[in-house]
């Protein structure tokens, strides 16, 4: 099991209570889906899985076998290494291009050889289809396609878990359906995907299971096809 929460409370910095006894497990190749209004604690809950925000309560809390009630400050980059995190907001470095954001990310994670690293940048790009952005600089890029070299990043070292952030927010609908139809294929090699998202839409088009931030309260749901 890649994340095993149980009754855990969720809070934000100071202290306030925004889920109460959550309870998700998730396995490998799973589709999860967070829904629920702005302010509900969708990010709250993702940020708590990679250890941005403490975990203070639970009766357990394992991601990727790491025990969020336990672990060390010094142990929360190896937990990061471990999987992948899209920003909603890219978090792409501006002032390097599109080849030496992944560069930079193999290096800080251990990669040393440089023939290794180049095929594997060049591997990634092309899965996503943008082996010929390599030179661009990150405002050179569409909104679509910085996205997808955030999710390049998110790959880059084979993860068993993505966790994504609103990866399709500010995007047209045909952007959409890229973005969507990459997670898909990433989820289908056995890579987890826990996503938030305001669009209901895309749960009937690409189905997975969808847990509701509402009321303190975290629910498994289903969504009616419209």
């Amino acid at each position: 099991m890649l994340i095993n929460l149980k009754n855990a409370n969720i809070c934000q910095r100071e202290g306030r209570l925004v889920l109460g006894n959550v309870n998700l497990q998730v396995n490998e190749g799973d589709f999860i889906y967070l829904i629920g209004r702005v302010g509900a604690g969708k990010s709250t809950l993702l940020k708590t899985l990679y250890c941005e925000l403490v975990l203070d309560e639970a009766d357990e809390a394992t991601v990727l076998g790491h025990d969020l009630l336990t672990i060390r400050n010094k142990e929360i980059p190896a937990l990061r290494r471990e999987m992948g995190i899209v920003f909603q907001d890219f978090q792409l470095l501006n002032d390097r291009s599109v080849y030496k954001n992944l560069y930079f990310v193999l290096k800080a994670t251990g990669w040393k050889d440089k023939d290794a690293i180049n095929e594997r940048i060049k591997e990634v790009l092309t899965d996503i289809g943008l082996a010929d952005k390599m030179a661009n600089m990150p405002h050179q890029l569409s909104g679509g396609e910085q996205k997808r070299i955030a999710i390049a990043r998110a790959i880059l070292n084979h993860p068993k878990l993505i966790i994504a952030d609103e990866p399709t927010s500010n995007l047209d609908k045909d952007t959409t359906d890229e973005v969507m139809q990459l997670l898909r294929k990433i989820s289908e090699t056995g890579t987890a995907i826990v996503m938030t998202t305001h669009n209901i839409a895309l749960l009937n088009k690409y189905p997975g299971k969808a847990f509701q931030c509402q009321d303190e309260k975290v629910e498994e749901v289903t969504i009616r096809k419209a």
